[in-house]
């Protein structure tokens, strides 16, 4: 029995048989309507629908709903309990989280903007998300990182969409217990992150933040297409 060379069909033939055809390429691009079924296929409910509204009248992000739901599955995988999150936003990836995680778990969130913390406290209301579940913390994310707890939490939620964000992963790091894992949103940058011709600062930003997860020593990463792009890595 002879086996296929790689890029063919997985399996043997018998000596002599004529080669298989080959498979396709490896990497294939989703259609947009492909795309856009896997990012509707699980649907957002009204308190997420309100959220999302509001972070629209804010003028803040809200991270998509393919994305929000791979946090939440992720959550529910790590059984997270302890979960910080920079950029509180007006709730939406918060209400991702929360309803991923164990009754029990808080998550701590951090926002520089204290309209976007009382608008995501509204979403949580509306989602019957009791108020100890929460820890709100006001200020600058690099000022208050260093106050929390090392190896104290199981998932760390980032958004790509800042130059400091290479300070952020040395702190999300060091907060990450072994197995915890690192979700950074916006990983792809509105698809300018593969275009090496893209060297605007924030690109050259965020695409440098890529290749430091995917060569952090104590990280062990993916990057998923939803949404803006989501970088994960679980903490060995």
């Amino acid at each position: 029995m002879e086996h296929y060379a790689v890029g063919y069909r997985c399996g043997t033939v018998p000596s002599g048989a004529p080669a298989p055809p080959p498979l396709e390429p490896a990497i294939k691009a989703p259609t947009p309507a492909s795309w856009a079924y896997a990012e509707t296929f699980v649907p957002e409910d009204d308190v997420l629908a309100r959220a999302r509204a509001r972070a629209d009248e804010l003028g803040c992000s809200a991270i998509a709903p393919g994305a929000g739901s791979a946090l939440g599955v992720l959550a529910a995988a790590l059984k997270a309990r302890a979960v910080v999150e920079i950029g509180t936003g007006a709730g939406v990836s918060g209400l991702y989280l929360l309803r991923g995680m164990p009754v029990d778990g808080v998550l701590t969130t951090i926002d520089v903007e204290v309209e976007n913390q009382r608008a995501a406290r509204e979403a949580f209301a509306e989602a019957a998300i009791r108020p100890n579940r929460t820890r709100m913390i006001p200020g600058r994310a690099l000022e208050v990182l260093p106050r929390l707890t090392d190896a104290a939490y199981d998932l760390v939620l980032l958004e790509a969409g800042s130059l400091d964000v290479e300070e952020y992963l040395e702190q999300a790091v060091r907060l990450l217990r072994p197995g915890g894992a690192l979700a950074i949103d916006g990983a792809l940058h509105r698809d300018r992150v593969a275009d090496p011709a893209q060297r605007d600062p924030m690109t050259s930003s965020v695409r440098d933040l890529g290749k430091a997860v995917r060569d952090h020593k104590q990280l062990l990463p993916a990057l998923l297409p939803t949404g803006g792009g989501l970088l994960l890595a679980v903490k060995r």
